[in-house]
């Protein structure tokens, strides 16, 4: 594990990317203690603070995990799928934000991945999704509902329908799709758009899902695509009409 102390790049950041690097490539494997932090100082020529700024970021990536004790010290995490959604919807959600990418092809990319789990979400889905998805559609519809609890509610009904698939590596690529992209999407057309036709479009889904017409399922979605992308059109129109005048 090597950095350059001559780069301008900061050297917590460097010692990271080293180990991380190295966890990736398997010279570090699953549950290896790491060197201590003096032993990490020595290896890469920096302080103690600098070492631990390294641990610290290693940690947040849920890289590796820290025990206190006699046999304590910082160890190489198992990662699981689950513990790595937070930082994918993190990702996602500061692209999304900084304006990486336009809303169009957030939501292009993101009905894409949908329709390519529909074959396998009306294949496998359970019981239990299919029942989220329709206690979903019918909680979107109750008036009175506010705006943060109709999108709580609209990510936790594809949510489902994406874990329908069974499969944690589309769960996972889809985390930041739904759970980043949705409320964004939803924070930019919830002034325009009427949620009868999106829970119309909800439970259209959720009937295909049920008679496991993986076919109908993608052709529910697009219509739903298509919609939210004119919705966003028209907010983006009046905005620009708004400033014009």
């Amino acid at each position: 594990m090597k950095i350059d102390p001559n780069s301008s790049a900061d050297l917590s950041a460097q010692i990271s990317t080293a180990i991380r690097d190295a966890i990736m490539d398997g010279t570090l494997i699953v549950d290896e203690r790491l060197p201590s932090e003096s032993e990490l100082a020595d290896h890469f020529a920096v302080s103690r603070p600098t070492v631990r700024e390294a641990l610290k970021r290693l940690a947040a990536q849920s890289l590796i995990r820290t025990q206190r004790g006699a046999a304590g010290g910082a160890f190489v995490n198992r990662l699981s799928y689950p513990d790595a959604y937070s930082q994918q919807i993190t990702t996602s959600t500061l692209l999304l934000s900084m304006n990486e990418v336009s809303f169009q092809t957030a939501c292009e990319a993101r009905y894409a991945m949908e329709r390519a789990c529909a074959p396998l979400s009306a294949a496998r889905r359970s019981a239990d999704n299919l029942a989220t998805m329709r206690a979903e559609t019918h909680r979107q519809a109750q008036p009175g509902l506010t705006d943060e609890a109709f999108c709580e509610s609209d990510v936790a009904f594809h949510r489902a329908l994406v874990d329908g698939a069974c499969n944690p590596v589309l769960s996972y690529q889809l985390a930041g799709a739904v759970e980043a992209m949705q409320p964004l999407m939803n924070m930019i057309t919830f002034t325009a758009r009427s949620r009868e036709r999106i829970v119309g479009f909800h439970q259209d889904i959720a009937n295909a899902i049920e008679i496991r017409d993986a076919a109908s399922v993608a052709t529910h979605l697009s219509s739903l695509e298509q919609y939210t992308i004119a919705l966003a059109q028209s907010v983006m129109d009046a905005r620009e009409q708004n400033r014009a005048g």
